[in-house]
Parts: structure tokens; sequence; C-alpha cells
């Protein structure tokens, strides 16, 4: 019989201050912006360890946990990884991405220029486990990327709510992550870069970021 342990962390609220919780998580969230200019003031590590395990609490398939984070603060590392990075975006805004991709990216006033790379403290990068080991058996993962993608955006909102600046990072192909983070191996995939920091004096957002889609174009209630 699978062993169970009694509920005894979860907290009922009455239903007009779960309102007041949920409007306040909602007004916190909305200031949450990707930003592209970075401060290069530092930030502790003790911090990103905490918003790392926040999002290792991430619910996943058979909670195998298909996941690996590598936090990334030294600066040689920094610049390999930009330099990289910025050789795919060439690639990318030079037409591999399509008119119709490069077109989308134009209100957001992006290019292959990433000096955010190596200005903003940290990096963390996210991968992907095919497979998960548990005391040295070697065990299929599920719900891959659901699960890493659910843990991800723990990660994010775990960042925000630490009072950090955040921007994604997905360049095409990422294998070169694998290598750069010592994890070039057939069982994990870079899935995604997670930059954080303060942001810049200078740092801007743009107006188009900010036209979210009301509710009724974003829920059906049945």
């Amino acid at each position: 019989m699978t062993a169970h342990l009694p509920l005894t962390d979860f907290i009922e609220y009455p239903q007009d201050e779960m309102l007041k919780r949920a409007q306040d998580n909602y007004q916190q969230v909305k200031r949450r912006h990707s930003i592209r200019s970075f401060s290069d003031r530092a930030v502790p590590q003790a911090i990103i360890e905490q918003c790392i395990l926040a999002a290792g609490t991430a619910p996943n398939g058979a909670n195998h946990q298909p996941w690996h984070f590598v936090a990334i603060s030294r600066p040689e590392i920094k610049a390999q990884i930009r330099q990289q990075a910025e050789a795919l975006e060439q690639a990318f805004y030079a037409g591999r991405a399509g008119e119709e991709w490069l077109t989308a990216l134009k209100p957001l006033g992006t290019d292959a220029n990433k000096p955010y790379l190596e200005h903003a403290p940290w990096l963390i990068a996210v991968f992907s486990q095919k497979r998960s080991e548990d005391e040295g058996e070697q065990k299929t993962n599920y719900y891959v990327h659901e699960s890493v993608g659910i843990a991800t955006g723990f990660l994010i909102q775990a960042l925000h709510y630490a009072g950090l600046a955040t921007l994604t990072h997905t360049p095409k192909p990422m294998s070169f992550l694998s290598k750069v983070c010592g994890r070039d191996n057939d069982n994990e995939r870079p899935y995604m870069l997670i930059i954080a920091g303060y942001p810049a004096a200078e740092a801007t957002i743009p107006q188009h970021a900010t036209d979210k889609k009301p509710l009724h174009d974003i829920c059906d209630f049945l």
C-alpha cells in the first residue's frame, strides 16, 4: 500500500479574503515585465537558491522532477554564452526566422545583440531530463515538457516575488548551452535560459508588451 501523509499545511481563507489575495496577486504579477537592460549589481546566491527551491516544488509527472538548473554568475561563462547566442541570433535576424516571425518581433524592438547576457548578475539555464535516477536505478520521466514548463513558470514568479527583473531567452538551437554548462549528455536538453537581476537605470519595456488580452478573450466559463 502506498504511504500517504495527512495534509497539514493547507490554509483555508474566508472567501472575501480569498478574493482580496487573488486580486493582490494579479496586481503583483502585472508588475513583472521582460526587460533587456540589466544592471550589473550583484545579487546574493542565497536569493537565487531559494527561487530555485521554489521552482523545484512544481507539480510534475510521477514526481520524477525532470529538471536541472544551472545558475551562472562567472563572467567568463556568461561571455561564452553571449558570444554563441549572438552568433545564432545573427543568422536568425538575417532571415532564418522567416518574414512573418520577424514582423511579429518588430514591435518589441529586439535584435541580435544580447549585452544583458553579460551584464546581468545571473543566468539560469533550465534543462529537461528524459530519465531520472533513483537509488542508482534509471527511471523514464513522464510529461517532461509540461513539467519543466510549470517549474520554469514557478521560477520566474519566485524571482519576481523576490524583487528581481527577468527575461526568458531561447536561442535556437540551444545545444551550445549543454556544452558550456557541462551537461552535454544524451539525457538532458536545454529548455530555456532565464536572465535575472536588477533593471538598469535606463531600462524600458515595449508598449506593445503591455497589451494583454482581456479575460473574455482568454477564458470561457461553462
